[in-house]
């Protein structure tokens, strides 16, 4: 795990702790282990890395009902870490994250000849809940040290119980999903307007 890949990382651990049941109403998005693998391929494929993906798809492969309730305890370690954004806690909590990497170490820059990355390798006979877990230590302390301890969040929507990591460059982001939670609030808004609008309209006519 390239140390500098902390964005996808915390990305990673935003998707995650936003797959329990009380975030969507009742329905856990990791029910069981080819869930795990569904979820560990499709972050592979957006990591920049070419060591991330390989791993995280074949350990979640590898795993059976320990290794989901394994991931399934690292969720809620990972959202409380997020919902207590204050450094004295999220230093200590995410570096324990990261105690299944092995020392750490430089490697070829794919995107640089002739410069290295430094990275963060996992030990022998490390599972999927520990790649995992590393991932989610890296992200939480790239983005501490890089961004701030403000950009972890819960979500703005009214009616939704998630929480996520702001990697934007901006930092104004609000939603823990915001194609999901986002659009929403946008079509709440707009139909709040419409009532509004049909309301006035009805008291104009019985005034008049």
């Amino acid at each position: 795990m390239a140390l500098d890949d902390y964005a996808w990382a915390a990305g990673v651990a935003t998707e995650l702790v936003n797959t329990t049941a009380e975030v969507w109403r009742g329905e856990d998005r990791l029910p069981d282990p080819a869930a795990l693998v569904a979820f560990c391929d499709l972050h592979a494929q957006r990591s920049g890395s070419d060591d991330v993906p390989g791993a995280l798809s074949a350990l979640a492969r590898r795993g059976r009902a320990a290794g989901l309730q394994a991931v399934h305890a690292l969720r809620t370690t990972v959202r409380d870490l997020i919902d207590h954004p204050d450094r004295d806690h999220l230093v200590p909590g995410a570096t324990t994250l990261t105690s299944s990497a092995q020392g750490l170490t430089l490697l070829p820059d794919p995107a640089h000849e002739n410069r290295a990355r430094w990275a963060a390798p996992l030990r022998d006979g490390a599972t999927v809940a520990d790649a995992l877990s590393l991932v989610c230590g890296i992200g939480i302390l790239g983005v501490l040290h890089t961004l701030g301890e403000q950009r972890f969040r819960a979500c703005s929507a009214p009616t939704c119980r998630g929480a996520f990591i702001d990697t934007t460059r901006p930092g104004r982001r609000r939603y823990c999903m915001p194609g999901l939670c986002g659009n929403r609030v946008n079509v709440a808004n707009h139909r709040a307007r419409r009532a509004a609008t049909r309301d006035g309209r009805t008291g104009s006519e019985r005034g008049s």
